[in-house]
Protein backbone atom coordinates (compact mmCIF):
# COMPACT_ATOMS: atom_id res chain seq x y z
CA UNK A 1 0.00 0.00 0.00
CA UNK A 2 1.64 3.21 -0.88
CA UNK A 3 -0.48 5.70 1.42
CA UNK A 4 0.90 6.66 4.69
CA UNK A 5 -0.35 6.71 7.82
CA UNK A 6 0.16 8.66 10.72
CA UNK A 7 1.43 6.84 13.79
CA UNK A 8 -0.90 6.02 16.56
CA UNK A 9 1.20 3.91 19.02
CA UNK A 10 -0.45 3.72 22.15
CA UNK A 11 2.79 2.93 23.24
CA UNK A 12 4.04 6.04 22.04
CA UNK A 13 6.32 7.53 24.89
CA UNK A 14 6.47 11.67 25.09
CA UNK A 15 9.52 13.01 24.89
CA UNK A 16 8.19 16.37 26.18
CA UNK A 17 5.29 15.91 28.76
CA UNK A 18 2.26 17.36 27.33
CA UNK A 19 0.47 20.55 28.28
CA UNK A 20 -2.88 20.83 29.76
CA UNK A 21 -3.43 24.03 27.69
CA UNK A 22 -3.20 21.72 24.46
CA UNK A 23 -5.79 19.59 25.31
CA UNK A 24 -8.70 21.64 24.16
CA UNK A 25 -9.71 24.11 21.47
CA UNK A 26 -8.99 27.94 22.15
CA UNK A 27 -12.71 28.58 22.62
CA UNK A 28 -14.27 25.89 24.70
CA UNK A 29 -16.39 25.73 27.56
CA UNK A 30 -14.02 24.44 30.21
CA UNK A 31 -11.59 27.36 29.44
CA UNK A 32 -14.16 29.68 29.83
CA UNK A 33 -15.18 27.91 33.21
CA UNK A 34 -11.42 28.07 34.02
CA UNK A 35 -10.88 31.85 33.48
CA UNK A 36 -14.36 33.12 35.02
CA UNK A 37 -13.37 31.12 38.52
CA UNK A 38 -10.56 33.53 38.57
CA UNK A 39 -12.78 36.72 38.56
CA UNK A 40 -15.22 35.15 41.43
CA UNK A 41 -14.66 35.57 44.99
CA UNK A 42 -14.35 32.61 46.74
CA UNK A 43 -13.09 33.91 50.28
CA UNK A 44 -16.72 32.80 51.95
CA UNK A 45 -15.14 29.03 51.36
CA UNK A 46 -11.65 29.71 52.01
CA UNK A 47 -12.91 31.33 55.25
CA UNK A 48 -13.96 27.61 56.40
CA UNK A 49 -10.55 26.03 55.50
CA UNK A 50 -9.48 28.60 57.93
CA UNK A 51 -11.19 27.51 60.63
CA UNK A 52 -10.01 23.51 60.68
CA UNK A 53 -6.52 22.88 62.57
CA UNK A 54 -4.84 21.60 59.81
CA UNK A 55 -4.14 18.33 60.24
CA UNK A 56 -4.68 15.48 57.96
CA UNK A 57 -3.89 15.01 53.90
CA UNK A 58 -3.86 18.47 51.77
CA UNK A 59 -6.98 18.96 50.59
CA UNK A 60 -7.36 19.24 46.92
CA UNK A 61 -7.84 23.04 45.83
CA UNK A 62 -11.67 24.66 46.49
CA UNK A 63 -10.64 26.65 42.91
CA UNK A 64 -10.35 22.62 41.72
CA UNK A 65 -13.69 21.96 42.85
CA UNK A 66 -15.59 24.58 42.16
CA UNK A 67 -14.41 24.65 38.75
CA UNK A 68 -15.85 21.00 38.36
CA UNK A 69 -18.94 21.86 39.69
CA UNK A 70 -19.77 24.91 37.84
CA UNK A 71 -18.74 22.92 34.85
CA UNK A 72 -20.61 19.68 35.40
CA UNK A 73 -24.23 22.06 36.06
CA UNK A 74 -23.64 24.00 33.20
CA UNK A 75 -23.74 20.74 31.27
CA UNK A 76 -25.89 19.13 33.31
CA UNK A 77 -23.87 16.88 35.13
CA UNK A 78 -24.64 16.92 38.96
CA UNK A 79 -23.59 13.34 40.14
CA UNK A 80 -20.79 13.86 42.33
CA UNK A 81 -20.31 10.04 40.86
CA UNK A 82 -20.28 10.82 37.36
CA UNK A 83 -17.93 13.62 38.21
CA UNK A 84 -15.51 11.64 40.18
CA UNK A 85 -15.61 9.35 36.76
CA UNK A 86 -15.57 12.01 34.09
CA UNK A 87 -12.04 13.57 35.65
CA UNK A 88 -11.21 10.07 34.01
CA UNK A 89 -12.63 9.57 30.82
CA UNK A 90 -13.84 13.38 30.13
CA UNK A 91 -11.04 15.42 28.72
CA UNK A 92 -12.98 19.10 29.54
CA UNK A 93 -12.95 17.71 33.57
CA UNK A 94 -9.61 15.82 33.48
CA UNK A 95 -8.65 19.97 32.32
CA UNK A 96 -10.16 21.61 34.85
CA UNK A 97 -9.08 19.04 37.68
CA UNK A 98 -5.55 19.40 36.18
CA UNK A 99 -5.29 15.88 35.85
CA UNK A 100 -6.55 15.31 39.43
CA UNK A 101 -9.64 12.84 40.45
CA UNK A 102 -11.14 13.50 43.58
CA UNK A 103 -13.41 10.72 44.77
CA UNK A 104 -17.36 11.58 44.74
CA UNK A 105 -17.29 11.77 48.36
CA UNK A 106 -14.80 14.85 48.64
CA UNK A 107 -16.89 16.20 45.91
CA UNK A 108 -20.37 15.84 47.57
CA UNK A 109 -19.23 16.91 50.65
CA UNK A 110 -17.27 20.12 48.89
CA UNK A 111 -20.93 21.17 47.63
CA UNK A 112 -22.81 20.02 51.07
CA UNK A 113 -20.73 22.00 53.38
CA UNK A 114 -19.94 25.26 51.13
CA UNK A 115 -23.19 25.58 49.29
CA UNK A 116 -24.43 28.60 50.62
CA UNK A 117 -21.20 30.16 49.19
CA UNK A 118 -21.68 28.25 45.78
CA UNK A 119 -25.58 30.34 45.99
CA UNK A 120 -23.69 33.36 46.41
CA UNK A 121 -22.19 32.99 42.64
CA UNK A 122 -25.65 33.35 41.99
CA UNK A 123 -25.06 37.25 42.56
CA UNK A 124 -21.44 37.08 41.39
CA UNK A 125 -22.45 35.54 37.47
CA UNK A 126 -24.98 38.51 37.82
CA UNK A 127 -22.69 41.17 38.07
CA UNK A 128 -19.98 40.01 35.65
CA UNK A 129 -23.16 39.44 32.87
CA UNK A 130 -24.38 43.42 34.08
CA UNK A 131 -20.96 44.22 33.56
CA UNK A 132 -20.81 42.77 30.34
CA UNK A 133 -23.91 45.09 28.83
CA UNK A 134 -26.02 42.11 28.96
CA UNK A 135 -28.98 43.31 31.23
CA UNK A 136 -30.84 46.14 30.39
CA UNK A 137 -33.94 45.82 32.95
CA UNK A 138 -36.27 47.30 30.46
CA UNK A 139 -38.32 44.25 30.55
CA UNK A 140 -38.32 41.61 33.12
CA UNK A 141 -40.39 38.67 32.58
CA UNK A 142 -41.17 36.36 35.35
CA UNK A 143 -42.82 32.93 35.35
CA UNK A 144 -42.49 29.55 37.64
CA UNK A 145 -41.82 25.66 36.78
CA UNK A 146 -42.31 22.73 39.41
CA UNK A 147 -38.99 20.80 39.85
CA UNK A 148 -38.80 17.59 41.23
CA UNK A 149 -37.95 17.07 45.01
CA UNK A 150 -35.29 14.66 46.01
CA UNK A 151 -38.50 12.37 47.06
CA UNK A 152 -41.70 10.74 45.63
CA UNK A 153 -45.64 11.01 46.21
CA UNK A 154 -45.27 7.55 47.08
CA UNK A 155 -43.46 8.73 50.62
CA UNK A 156 -46.97 11.46 51.09
CA UNK A 157 -49.55 10.88 53.08
CA UNK A 158 -52.67 12.66 53.97
CA UNK A 159 -53.98 13.79 57.76
CA UNK A 160 -56.91 10.79 57.05
CA UNK A 161 -54.13 8.50 56.39
CA UNK A 162 -51.91 9.49 58.60
CA UNK A 163 -54.54 8.90 61.71
CA UNK A 164 -54.91 5.66 60.12
CA UNK A 165 -51.87 5.27 60.52
CA UNK A 166 -51.25 6.30 64.06
CA UNK A 167 -53.96 3.60 65.38
CA UNK A 168 -52.51 0.88 63.56
CA UNK A 169 -49.31 1.30 65.34
CA UNK A 170 -50.69 2.74 68.89
CA UNK A 171 -52.39 -0.55 68.56
CA UNK A 172 -49.36 -2.45 67.71
CA UNK A 173 -47.18 -0.76 70.38
CA UNK A 174 -49.18 -2.23 72.87
CA UNK A 175 -49.69 -5.31 71.95
CA UNK A 176 -45.52 -5.85 71.61
CA UNK A 177 -45.51 -3.87 75.27
CA UNK A 178 -48.22 -7.00 76.20
CA UNK A 179 -45.88 -9.25 74.56
CA UNK A 180 -42.72 -8.05 75.97
CA UNK A 181 -44.22 -7.60 80.10
CA UNK A 182 -45.21 -11.23 79.42
CA UNK A 183 -41.90 -11.84 78.18
CA UNK A 184 -40.45 -10.17 81.43
CA UNK A 185 -42.82 -11.86 83.91
CA UNK A 186 -41.74 -14.99 82.70
CA UNK A 187 -38.03 -14.29 82.78
CA UNK A 188 -38.55 -13.37 86.16
CA UNK A 189 -39.86 -16.82 87.46
CA UNK A 190 -37.06 -18.48 85.96
CA UNK A 191 -34.21 -16.76 86.72
CA UNK A 192 -35.14 -14.21 89.21
CA UNK A 193 -35.78 -10.38 89.67
CA UNK A 194 -32.29 -9.61 89.93
CA UNK A 195 -31.56 -9.85 86.92
CA UNK A 196 -30.45 -6.05 84.66
CA UNK A 197 -33.59 -5.56 82.52
CA UNK A 198 -32.80 -6.47 78.72
CA UNK A 199 -33.39 -3.42 76.31
CA UNK A 200 -36.08 -3.01 74.22
CA UNK A 201 -36.92 -5.86 71.30
CA UNK A 202 -35.73 -4.12 68.18
CA UNK A 203 -39.52 -5.16 66.52
CA UNK A 204 -41.12 -2.80 69.51
CA UNK A 205 -38.33 -0.02 69.29
CA UNK A 206 -39.12 0.63 65.41
CA UNK A 207 -43.42 0.41 66.30
CA UNK A 208 -42.68 3.21 68.54
CA UNK A 209 -40.04 5.14 66.22
CA UNK A 210 -42.85 4.99 63.60
CA UNK A 211 -45.61 6.30 65.85
CA UNK A 212 -43.59 8.95 67.34
CA UNK A 213 -43.10 9.60 63.74
CA UNK A 214 -46.52 9.60 62.56
CA UNK A 215 -47.36 11.86 65.41
CA UNK A 216 -44.90 14.22 64.84
CA UNK A 217 -46.22 14.76 60.95
CA UNK A 218 -50.10 15.04 62.22
CA UNK A 219 -49.10 17.92 64.41
CA UNK A 220 -47.23 19.22 62.37
CA UNK A 221 -49.88 19.53 59.66
CA UNK A 222 -52.54 20.33 62.05
CA UNK A 223 -50.39 23.20 63.06
CA UNK A 224 -49.75 24.76 59.58
CA UNK A 225 -53.79 24.23 58.93
CA UNK A 226 -54.14 26.56 62.14
CA UNK A 227 -51.93 29.53 61.46
CA UNK A 228 -53.61 29.53 58.43
CA UNK A 229 -57.09 30.17 59.76
CA UNK A 230 -55.64 32.41 62.24
CA UNK A 231 -54.32 34.73 59.47
CA UNK A 232 -57.11 34.39 57.13
CA UNK A 233 -59.54 35.15 60.44
CA UNK A 234 -57.31 37.94 61.61
CA UNK A 235 -57.45 39.52 57.63
CA UNK A 236 -60.96 39.72 58.59
CA UNK A 237 -60.96 41.11 61.54
CA UNK A 238 -59.11 43.87 60.83
CA UNK A 239 -61.27 44.98 58.47
CA UNK A 240 -64.50 44.73 60.95
CA UNK A 241 -65.29 48.27 62.69
CA UNK A 242 -65.10 51.57 61.47
CA UNK A 243 -62.78 51.85 58.10
CA UNK A 244 -60.80 54.71 57.85
CA UNK A 245 -61.31 56.63 54.38
CA UNK A 246 -58.33 54.41 52.52
CA UNK A 247 -60.02 51.51 53.43
CA UNK A 248 -63.65 53.04 52.60
CA UNK A 249 -61.79 53.33 49.06
CA UNK A 250 -60.42 49.67 49.16
CA UNK A 251 -63.61 48.58 49.81
CA UNK A 252 -65.26 50.17 47.28
CA UNK A 253 -62.91 49.04 44.74
CA UNK A 254 -63.29 45.52 45.74
CA UNK A 255 -65.64 43.96 43.52
CA UNK A 256 -67.98 41.32 45.12
CA UNK A 257 -66.02 38.26 43.11
CA UNK A 258 -63.42 39.54 44.83
CA UNK A 259 -65.63 39.85 48.02
CA UNK A 260 -66.64 36.02 47.62
CA UNK A 261 -63.28 35.04 47.11
CA UNK A 262 -61.77 35.99 50.10
CA UNK A 263 -65.04 34.28 52.10
CA UNK A 264 -64.77 31.35 50.36
CA UNK A 265 -60.95 31.29 51.33
CA UNK A 266 -61.72 31.96 54.85
CA UNK A 267 -64.60 28.72 54.84
CA UNK A 268 -62.07 26.69 53.45
CA UNK A 269 -59.28 27.41 56.05
CA UNK A 270 -62.04 27.04 58.74
CA UNK A 271 -62.57 23.53 57.02
CA UNK A 272 -58.64 22.75 57.24
CA UNK A 273 -58.19 23.10 60.26
CA UNK A 274 -60.44 20.86 60.94
CA UNK A 275 -59.50 17.85 58.46
CA UNK A 276 -55.90 19.20 56.95
CA UNK A 277 -55.95 18.52 53.35
CA UNK A 278 -51.87 19.34 52.62
CA UNK A 279 -50.02 15.62 51.85
CA UNK A 280 -47.42 15.30 54.37
CA UNK A 281 -43.83 13.55 53.03
CA UNK A 282 -41.65 12.19 55.14
CA UNK A 283 -38.45 11.97 52.76
CA UNK A 284 -38.66 15.74 51.82
CA UNK A 285 -41.05 17.31 54.25
CA UNK A 286 -40.82 20.82 53.19
CA UNK A 287 -41.47 19.62 49.27
CA UNK A 288 -45.20 19.85 48.16
CA UNK A 289 -47.64 17.99 45.67
CA UNK A 290 -48.00 19.92 43.09
CA UNK A 291 -49.89 19.88 39.63
CA UNK A 292 -47.31 19.59 37.03
CA UNK A 293 -49.41 21.20 34.21
CA UNK A 294 -46.37 19.95 31.60
CA UNK A 295 -46.72 16.81 32.51
CA UNK A 296 -50.51 16.72 33.64
CA UNK A 297 -49.99 15.18 36.72
CA UNK A 298 -49.14 15.93 40.41
CA UNK A 299 -45.14 15.51 41.53
CA UNK A 300 -43.81 15.79 44.71
CA UNK A 301 -41.35 19.33 43.75
CA UNK A 302 -41.19 23.08 44.60
CA UNK A 303 -42.28 25.33 42.37
CA UNK A 304 -39.09 27.80 41.18
CA UNK A 305 -39.43 31.09 40.33
CA UNK A 306 -37.11 33.35 38.02
CA UNK A 307 -37.40 36.88 36.56
CA UNK A 308 -35.81 37.05 33.29
CA UNK A 309 -33.95 39.94 31.31
CA UNK A 310 -35.65 40.75 28.31
CA UNK A 311 -32.35 42.03 26.57
CA UNK A 312 -30.04 38.85 26.72
CA UNK A 313 -32.01 35.66 28.51
CA UNK A 314 -30.36 36.80 31.72
CA UNK A 315 -31.63 35.38 34.77
CA UNK A 316 -31.79 38.31 37.18
CA UNK A 317 -33.63 36.68 40.35
CA UNK A 318 -34.18 33.33 41.14
CA UNK A 319 -36.50 32.40 44.37
CA UNK A 320 -37.75 28.81 45.36
CA UNK A 321 -42.01 28.98 47.31
CA UNK A 322 -43.72 26.00 48.92
CA UNK A 323 -47.09 27.83 47.24
CA UNK A 324 -48.05 25.01 44.66
CA UNK A 325 -49.93 28.75 42.43
CA UNK A 326 -47.85 31.62 41.40
CA UNK A 327 -50.86 34.02 42.31
CA UNK A 328 -48.53 35.53 45.28
CA UNK A 329 -45.46 35.32 44.13
CA UNK A 330 -45.65 38.65 42.12
CA UNK A 331 -44.74 41.46 44.59
CA UNK A 332 -41.77 39.24 46.14
CA UNK A 333 -40.08 38.36 42.45
CA UNK A 334 -40.31 41.90 41.79
CA UNK A 335 -38.46 42.75 45.24
CA UNK A 336 -36.11 40.38 44.38
CA UNK A 337 -35.24 41.45 41.10
CA UNK A 338 -34.54 44.93 42.99
CA UNK A 339 -32.68 43.52 45.60
CA UNK A 340 -30.50 41.49 43.06
CA UNK A 341 -29.61 44.47 40.87
CA UNK A 342 -30.05 47.45 43.44
CA UNK A 343 -31.96 49.01 40.53
CA UNK A 344 -35.69 49.05 39.24
CA UNK A 345 -36.66 47.54 35.97
CA UNK A 346 -39.20 49.13 33.75
CA UNK A 347 -41.66 46.49 32.49
CA UNK A 348 -42.28 43.41 34.33
CA UNK A 349 -44.54 41.09 32.51
CA UNK A 350 -46.38 37.37 34.48
CA UNK A 351 -48.58 35.34 32.95
CA UNK A 352 -52.37 35.03 34.43
CA UNK A 353 -51.15 32.81 37.26
CA UNK A 354 -49.90 35.97 38.94
CA UNK A 355 -52.82 38.09 38.51
CA UNK A 356 -53.55 39.68 42.40
CA UNK A 357 -55.61 42.42 42.64
CA UNK A 358 -53.79 43.65 46.06
CA UNK A 359 -50.43 42.79 45.22
CA UNK A 360 -51.09 45.31 42.00
CA UNK A 361 -51.59 47.97 44.07
CA UNK A 362 -48.88 47.27 46.64
CA UNK A 363 -47.35 50.49 47.13
CA UNK A 364 -43.68 49.16 46.48
CA UNK A 365 -44.55 48.25 42.90
CA UNK A 366 -44.97 51.99 42.23
CA UNK A 367 -42.76 53.20 39.52
CA UNK A 368 -42.87 50.18 37.84
CA UNK A 369 -45.14 49.05 34.60
CA UNK A 370 -46.96 45.82 35.43
CA UNK A 371 -48.31 43.91 32.47
CA UNK A 372 -50.65 41.08 33.91
CA UNK A 373 -53.39 39.86 32.36
CA UNK A 374 -56.04 39.23 34.56
CA UNK A 375 -57.53 36.44 31.81
CA UNK A 376 -55.75 33.25 30.98
CA UNK A 377 -56.25 34.66 27.14
CA UNK A 378 -56.11 37.96 26.39
CA UNK A 379 -59.27 38.89 24.67
CA UNK A 380 -60.55 41.80 22.46
CA UNK A 381 -62.41 44.37 23.57
CA UNK A 382 -66.05 43.74 23.53
CA UNK A 383 -65.31 40.03 23.94
CA UNK A 384 -68.30 38.45 26.84
CA UNK A 385 -65.72 37.03 29.69
CA UNK A 386 -66.24 34.19 31.85
CA UNK A 387 -68.30 34.43 34.71
CA UNK A 388 -65.47 33.66 37.24
CA UNK A 389 -63.61 35.98 35.36
CA UNK A 390 -62.31 39.57 37.55
CA UNK A 391 -64.04 42.64 36.98
CA UNK A 392 -62.67 44.96 38.96
CA UNK A 393 -61.77 48.21 38.04
CA UNK A 394 -58.10 47.31 38.00
CA UNK A 395 -58.86 43.91 35.51
CA UNK A 396 -60.60 46.59 33.13
CA UNK A 397 -57.65 48.69 33.28
CA UNK A 398 -55.41 46.25 32.91
CA UNK A 399 -57.89 44.56 30.02
CA UNK A 400 -57.07 47.83 27.72
CA UNK A 401 -53.71 48.41 28.33
CA UNK A 402 -52.92 44.78 27.39
CA UNK A 403 -54.97 45.48 23.82
CA UNK A 404 -52.77 48.80 23.10
CA UNK A 405 -50.13 48.43 20.64
CA UNK A 406 -46.92 49.35 23.58
CA UNK A 407 -48.84 46.99 25.87
CA UNK A 408 -49.22 43.96 23.48
CA UNK A 409 -45.85 44.55 21.92
CA UNK A 410 -44.29 44.03 25.60
CA UNK A 411 -46.69 41.51 27.05
CA UNK A 412 -46.43 39.45 23.72
CA UNK A 413 -42.34 39.24 24.27
CA UNK A 414 -42.91 37.20 27.43
CA UNK A 415 -42.97 33.97 26.33
CA UNK A 416 -40.50 34.36 23.77
CA UNK A 417 -38.10 35.77 26.78
CA UNK A 418 -38.93 33.25 30.29
CA UNK A 419 -40.10 29.79 29.10
CA UNK A 420 -37.19 28.99 26.70
CA UNK A 421 -34.87 29.27 29.94
CA UNK A 422 -37.07 27.10 31.94
CA UNK A 423 -36.53 25.23 28.08
CA UNK A 424 -32.32 25.50 28.22
CA UNK A 425 -32.42 24.25 32.19
CA UNK A 426 -34.76 21.65 32.12
CA UNK A 427 -34.59 20.30 28.44
CA UNK A 428 -31.26 20.54 27.07
CA UNK A 429 -29.11 20.48 30.58
CA UNK A 430 -31.79 17.91 31.65
CA UNK A 431 -31.28 19.60 35.41
CA UNK A 432 -35.39 18.32 36.64
CA UNK A 433 -35.23 17.46 39.96
CA UNK A 434 -33.36 18.81 42.78
CA UNK A 435 -30.35 16.33 44.44
CA UNK A 436 -31.01 18.16 48.19
CA UNK A 437 -33.24 17.61 50.92
CA UNK A 438 -35.37 20.78 52.78
CA UNK A 439 -36.76 24.53 51.18
CA UNK A 440 -33.06 26.33 52.58
CA UNK A 441 -30.53 23.78 50.62
CA UNK A 442 -32.93 23.49 47.09
CA UNK A 443 -33.24 27.13 47.02
CA UNK A 444 -29.31 27.30 47.18
CA UNK A 445 -29.49 24.73 44.73
CA UNK A 446 -31.28 26.77 42.27
CA UNK A 447 -29.63 29.48 42.72
CA UNK A 448 -26.37 27.54 41.91
CA UNK A 449 -28.69 26.29 38.62
CA UNK A 450 -29.21 30.04 37.78
CA UNK A 451 -25.88 30.90 38.29
CA UNK A 452 -24.88 28.51 35.80
CA UNK A 453 -27.24 29.57 32.93
CA UNK A 454 -26.30 32.90 33.74
CA UNK A 455 -22.35 31.94 32.70
CA UNK A 456 -23.35 30.27 29.72
CA UNK A 457 -24.44 33.71 28.56
CA UNK A 458 -21.61 35.05 29.29
CA UNK A 459 -19.76 32.79 27.76
CA UNK A 460 -21.47 32.88 25.00
CA UNK A 461 -21.16 37.03 24.83
CA UNK A 462 -17.43 36.84 24.75
CA UNK A 463 -17.30 33.90 22.73
CA UNK A 464 -18.74 36.00 19.92
CA UNK A 465 -16.46 38.48 20.37
CA UNK A 466 -13.56 36.96 20.18
CA UNK A 467 -11.51 37.16 16.72
CA UNK A 468 -12.48 34.58 14.03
Amino acid sequence: MNKRFRVCDLNQPFLVPPSLQDWLPENHLARFVADVTNELDLNRVYAEYERSDGRGLSAYHPLLLTRLLLYGYSIGMTSSRAIERATYDNVAFRYLAADQHPDHDTIASFRQEHLEALAGLFLQALRLCEKAGLVKLGNVAIDGTKILANASTRRSATHQKLRERERYWETAVERLLAEAQQTDEQEDRRFGKGKPADPLPEELASAQSRLERIRQAKAELEKEAQQELEAANANHTAKRGRPTKQEQIDRAALDPQQRDKEKKRRRRAQRKAGQPTRQYNFVDPDSRVMRDNARKSFVQGYNAQIAVDAHQQVIVAAEITQKTTDREQLLPMVQSVCTATARIPATVTADAGYWDTSSLRDLSLHGIQLLVSPDAQVQPLGTPLPPNAPKNPEAVRMREVLLSPIGKLLYTSRKATVEPVFGQIKEVRGLRRFRFRGLRRVQCEWKLICATHNLLKLFRHRTSLMPA
